[in-house]
């Protein structure tokens, strides 16, 4: 059961760009213009006559856009989660949501053909081929592995990304006000902002003050994994923290925190990470077992059993990236559509897992909340 007693969010105006027209079969054979337009029409020359057919030959390329616009375009969609995944199909509806409210649906206008690359690198590079070679008007790229998948399988297919940690650092585009080349899209804000990690340290410390050490989940293979970590490791003697780093991968997390967890007054920062994302629950069951106060990059955690996240709002991207398929299929090239960051931020904390853990969550803290999971 949900509690939100309140929301704050920060929308980025929606730009539409309708189009429109009329052609002669709209009317029928058999139309007929009124009596009094014949009266009028009785006296119009030559000149007039021709200024008519003039007007109704520069209506007939946007009766001729209109239709094209209707028919039905290829819309291909890479994810790094399993098709079964409640985020995955989270993020799916967001996206959908996001395209339907400018008209395009599925079977009428639009075909999606999906991917879930949940098997690595490779996998994703193979599903990246897949989608590639069905030569799609424009491909949704979820996460920094299935972008940098698709880039290596086409430069031509015009691209839409989310949740992509620094972009730009990444060389997957110029820079953020201009792409270049053909992918744009939405940063994921928790890694490419890596002073968020102060914020995730401070949380602890608010929420456990008796935290003296943090350990902190590292995904060594992803460059921003590195970033994150450097960002907490530079704030946390000013926070009164002192931080160990904990590789996720290859079992390394279960090892350091039995160790880590066997000490008085430590905690854990979950922080951002595809990896991660899908691990959730394991890493949710792990830290329950070793009752450490956690905070987390995103909802979903809580949402499995985690004690408090803070983050952006990560199924706002997803509809937001809608929009941005739209323009592309109306002709507007991501080389042109600047990189957009995350607009709405929020706090989410799990009330059952306070209580198990003994935590009495100050009042300053709760005012800040946006949702409660109960």
């Amino acid at each position: 059961m949900y509690a939100s007693p309140r929301r704050r969010s920060h929308n980025l105006t929606r730009t539409l760009f309708p189009s429109g027209g009329f052609a002669k079969d709209e009317l029928g054979d058999d139309w007929k213009p009124a009596p009094d337009t014949i009266e009028a029409s009785a006296g119009t020359g030559r000149r007039e006559f021709i200024t008519l057919l003039g007007g109704a030959l520069l209506a007939w390329p946007l009766a001729a856009r209109a239709q094209q616009d209707e028919r039905l375009r290829r819309i291909g969609v890479l994810m790094t989660l399993a098709a079964n995944d409640p985020q995955a199909q989270a993020r799916n509806a967001a996206f959908l949501q996001g395209l339907h409210e400018l008209g395009r649906t599925i079977g009428r206008n639009v075909q999606i053909d999906h991917r879930w690359a949940t098997g690595g690198v490779d996998d994703t590079r193979r599903h990246a081929a897949e989608l590639a070679a069905l030569a799609p008007d424009v491909i949704l790229a979820s996460g920094s592995t299935a972008l940098e998948s698709l880039l290596l399988a086409t430069r031509t297919v015009p691209i839409v990304f989310v949740a992509v940690p620094d972009p730009v650092g990444a060389c997957f585009v110029d820079s953020l006000a201009r792409p270049g080349g053909n992918a744009t899209g939405f940063t994921a804000t928790t890694t490419f902002e890596y002073g968020i990690g102060a914020k995730w340290l401070e949380l602890l410390k608010q929420i456990a003050p008796g935290v003296t050490r943090a350990a902190v989940s590292l995904d060594p293979v992803t460059t921003a994994g590195i970033g994150q970590w450097s960002a907490i490791q530079a704030a946390a003697p000013t926070i009164g923290l002192e931080t160990v780093p904990v590789n996720i991968r290859d079992g390394g997390m279960n090892r350091t925190l039995a160790a880590f967890a066997r000490a008085s007054n430590v905690g854990l920062i979950v922080t951002a990470s595809a990896f991660s994302l899908v691990q959730r629950d394991a890493i949710v069951d792990l830290v329950a077992r070793h009752k450490l106060p956690a905070v987390y990059y995103e909802r979903s955690f809580v949402a499995a059993g985690g004690l408090i996240s803070y983050g952006p709002d990560f199924l706002d991207p997803y509809r937001r990236a809608g929009a941005y398929v739209d323009r592309i299929l109306k002709g507007e090239k991501p080389a042109d559509l600047p990189v957009q960051t995350a607009t709405k931020y929020e706090i989410v904390m799990n009330r059952k897992t306070a209580h198990a853990l003994g935590l009495d969550i100050p009042a300053a803290v709760l005012a800040r909340i946006d949702e409660v999971i109960e």
